[in-house]
């Protein structure tokens, strides 16, 4: 009866399961049509399949929290079993003879039948501390989970952030291209009109030209590499087959955001990331899971105290048990392992050393948080100056483009002058739009180092 209670439960829990798997939908894309960085990346943390499977881990270890509880409680074991015997006809002759020659009368059946039940209580009353290091180590395990998720969010936010950015540079180079494209068309046609009046050489015409087949090279590059950048981000949001919609256009490059100088101090940024960030929480509570090991570790020197009832009943003939076929005992035993070959003091040194081995761990850890921060802070820096010259560029540069587009529609100078500048513009551009980029990219990445990163997303409370 155990069995297939335990069989339902087991089947019931899968069907649940699934049934829950089933009811979690993907997030509705279709109402989207421009998808900035923070929508991007609260898609991610509710349709990534890697946030659900650590989810799960976070369910495994508070079931084994439960499983570690139970051992407090005393376990009951129902027994019972049916026999029925019949005898060779040699071996019930040789009985009857043997009864009949010992004591005359009494009569042999050839077939027997035998029927048991009982009922077994065992308690463990103590056992080493065991069963209280079991169960704080399960308690850490949960908790180092729960940091674990929080770190995967962690890594994911930044991911996608990383995976978005490169995609809107792809985007922008775009722009980029298509405005080049457009500016020698204007210039293809200028030229046109003015060598169909006998105004203009052949020769310019030809040269912009090349300048217009140069530029939809360009744009057809960029959308490539914008495409290839898509999918990346698409797999990082959990999006089905790993293709965005065709009508989602990703937010604009904004070359006007503001850059202002980083006043933070590393000092200060490293201790909020020591107190914050989720990694560091798990190998705090992998310390406190290896402390609770070695205190498991040690149980064995100690006896193992146990108090044990039964009530046991069997019936010859038939099933039906009466109190009167009931017999019951109790006791208390203990047992006290006295030497096992040293097994028990080897395992002791083993989670002594899991121990060191964490506490370094984390001490390696918080150097690299230390390193990742000020690193990120002086890429940070260096993006923002960068930033603030190409933006001086640009201004110098379209000034000049412009000059030499006047002087070239006046006829004061050469085709080749106004191809060296707009290339001049087109590249500076291109690098403002990099610089800018690079600049998001170094403000993401010290988030994620921090880990303020999850600040202001909406994180998915799927269970």
């Amino acid at each position: 009866m155990q069995r297939i209670i335990l069989t339902l439960f087991v089947t019931c829990s899968m069907l649940g399961g699934m049934a829950h798997a089933a009811n979690q939908h993907p997030t509705d894309l279709a109402g989207i049509k421009v998808l900035d960085l923070k929508t991007a990346q609260s898609v991610a943390l509710a349709d990534n399949p890697n946030m659900e499977a650590a989810r799960a881990r976070i369910e495994q270890a508070r079931a084994r929290v439960l499983q570690a509880a139970a051992s407090w409680w005393p376990s009951l074991d129902l027994s019972g079993s049916g026999t029925r015997q019949r005898l060779s006809d040699t071996n019930y002759q040789y009985n009857k003879l043997l009864a009949n020659t010992l004591m005359p009368g009494i009569s042999v059946d050839q077939t027997d039948e035998n029927y048991s039940a009982g009922l077994q209580a065992t308690w463990v009353l103590f056992d080493g501390f065991y069963r209280t290091f079991r169960e704080q180590q399960a308690a850490y395990d949960e908790q180092s989970n729960a940091a674990a998720l929080v770190d995967s969010q962690r890594l994911l936010v930044n991911s996608v952030a990383e995976a978005f950015l490169n995609a809107q540079l792809a985007q922008t180079y775009i722009d980029i291209a298509q405005a080049d494209e457009t500016f020698y068309n204007r210039q293809l046609e200028d030229a046109q009109n003015r060598y169909d009046v006998g105004a203009g050489p052949w020769g310019d015409i030809l040269n912009i030209k090349v300048q217009v087949n140069s530029a939809k090279t360009s744009r057809i590059r960029s959308q490539r590499e914008f495409e290839a950048a898509k999918y990346g981000l698409a797999g990082l949001m959990g999006v089905a087959d790993a293709a965005l919609p065709a009508h989602i256009r990703l937010e604009s490059l904004d070359k006007e955001y503001a850059t202002p100088a980083t006043k933070q101090k590393a000092e200060i940024l490293i201790k909020e990331a020591l107190a914050a960030r989720p990694d560091i929480r798990q190998l705090e509570m992998q310390i406190k899971q290896a402390e609770a090991a070695r205190g498991m570790a040690k149980a064995p020197f100690y006896p193992t105290v146990r108090v044990a009832g039964a009530l046991e009943g069997s019936r010859e003939g038939d099933m039906g048990l009466s109190s009167e076929d009931f017999g019951n005992s109790i006791g208390v035993n203990m047992s006290w392992n006295l030497y096992a070959g040293g097994a028990d003091k080897a395992r002791l040194a083993e989670s002594e050393q899991v121990k060191r081995e964490a506490v370094y761990t984390l001490a390696g850890l918080r150097n690299s948080v230390a390193a990742e921060i000020r690193q990120y802070l002086a890429m940070l820096a260096a993006a923002e100056e960068q930033v603030r010259l190409q933006r001086e560029s640009v201004k110098l540069v379209q000034e000049n483009r412009d000059l030499a587009q006047n002087e070239y529609e006046a006829g004061e100078a050469s085709l080749v002058r106004l191809n060296e500048a707009q290339r001049d513009l087109t590249t500076t551009y291109g690098r403002l739009a990099q610089a800018l980029v690079s600049y998001q990219l170094q403000r993401q990445r010290l988030l994620a180092a921090t880990g303020r990163n999850l600040t202001g997303l909406k994180i998915s409370d799927k269970k």
